[in-house]
């Protein structure tokens, strides 16, 4: 392989021109030949046998040409865009322009490489910390979650249901006297008031009592996933069996004892009250950095290549993909389930993107000002941190997170620290 020419054909664009010799170009096609020999039959001899130069006087000299290339261009798009020194932050578009068996091929690849930004006054930003109080009501309302936690559920006998109560029943959907897909449940558990069904369900249940068979009368929403049934309206045949309320324990020290590591009510609350202040205090740290953050992009200035941003949706696609799988949906699935089409789900992600590539590029540009770099025993440190969090040995660790990545994150990092630790903090 050589790199031919690099020519700049626009901002943040290069194309390179790429020779792949001869030598290696015929090893690639007989290693296509090879490959796929065994399923070419040819009259007068035996399938998988017939020469190289028969088929290719039968297809043409250049049958095994795209494979060899496909084979080839890789590697050797990666040794030019190392030898060009460029660094390209999206999947080149490859051409190729001339093939021979007495020259090898050339292509040209079409590269968007990333930009130069400036970033001006990250140091010394004024800004303001708002560390939020906690309220008798937010403890309160702590120790309620607390006892819906250990909350006992109780069987109802001798009362309809009421808002609130948890119901179990049966159910079928009818639209026009017909029955439809997914309309359909036995013993399903509801708690009433919880807003789970459509609007006018859940409010058709209450006073109703065990055993008893009734009708449900709602209209679809307007906004429904399902097409077929938008604003149709619709008859629910049900029959309830059971009826369950919750019984919350009593806000006590016996219930501090039982709920908590704390044997008084007290002791339970001044935890709780300890935890929101340090809650409250990193969600402040948060904010604090989001307005540093912010104000640097405001003070950078640069021209953004498009596909940078496509590249970062493509990831933030994959990872969402991913967590759905983890939960046993694929992304097929859950488009058809929420009635989307794939570019208008890329497009949730595009504001988002637009801003993490900014700010990657603002903090690396902050690192290469200011010179910052990453100690040895720092990375090995920060490679052992994330070993013992996953329970992994730390060359596996090295294998998923390449050295160079791992460092350029961690300056990063201290970037970040950089403009905080330079910033007048106003505390509220």
């Amino acid at each position: 392989m050589s790199l031919a020419e690099t020519k700049n054909v626009g901002t943040n664009r290069y194309e390179l021109v790429v020779k792949v010799d001869a030598e290696k170009f015929e090893a690639a096609i007989e290693k296509a030949y090879r490959k796929n020999v065994k399923k070419i039959d040819i009259q007068g001899f035996r399938k998988g046998h017939a020469p190289r130069k028969i088929v290719e006087r039968m297809y043409g000299e250049g049958v095994f040409f795209e494979d060899a290339i496909n084979d080839l261009y890789p590697a050797a798009l990666q040794e030019a865009i190392t030898e060009s020194g460029l660094e390209v932050v999206a999947r080149p578009e490859v051409e190729v322009t001339e093939v021979n068996k007495a020259d090898g091929f050339t292509f040209t690849a079409k590269c968007v490489v990333k930009p130069e930004v400036e970033v001006k006054d990250y140091k010394g930003i004024e800004v303001e910390k708002e560390v939020k109080e906690v309220t008798d009501e937010e403890i309160d309302r702590n120790l309620q979650n607390m006892q819906e936690k250990h909350a006992r559920m109780i069987d109802v006998d001798d009362r309809p249901a009421q808002n609130g109560d948890s119901v179990v029943f049966d159910f079928e959907g009818f639209v026009d006297g017909v029955a439809f897909d997914g309309g359909k449940a036995e013993k399903f558990n509801l708690e009433l008031g919880s807003g789970q069904f459509i609007p006018g369900f859940e409010e058709q249940i209450v006073g109703k009592s065990i055993g008893e068979e009734f009708d449900v009368n709602v209209s679809f929403p307007e906004d429904y996933h399902v097409d077929d049934l938008k604003g149709k309206p619709a008859v629910f045949k049900c029959k309830l069996h059971e009826i369950k309320y919750k019984e919350l324990p009593i806000l006590d020290d016996e219930f501090a004892k039982d709920a908590s590591e704390f044997d008084s009510l007290d002791e339970l609350k001044a935890d709780l009250k300890k935890k929101a202040e340090e809650a409250n205090e990193k969600a402040a740290e948060t904010e604090v950095e989001n307005k540093l953050i912010d104000t640097v992009l405001e003070n950078m200035t640069g021209e953004i290549p498009e596909e940078m941003y496509e590249v970062r949706i493509d990831e933030m696609v994959r990872d969402f993909e991913y967590r759905l799988q983890m939960q046993g949906m694929d992304l097929e699935t859950y488009l058809k389930y929420t009635g989307m089409e794939l570019d208008s789900f890329r497009k949730t992600f595009a504001a988002q993107a637009e801003k993490q590539v900014k700010i990657r590029l603002a903090l690396e540009k902050i690192v290469e000002v200011e010179n910052i770099t990453v100690e040895d025993e720092a990375v090995e440190e920060e490679y052992k941190k994330l070993a013992d969090q996953y329970k992994m040995e730390v060359e596996k660790v090295k294998g998923f997170i390449p050295d160079e990545e791992f460092r350029k994150d961690m300056a990063v990092n201290k970037a970040v620290d950089l403009i905080k630790d330079t910033a007048k903090i106003t505390v509220k």
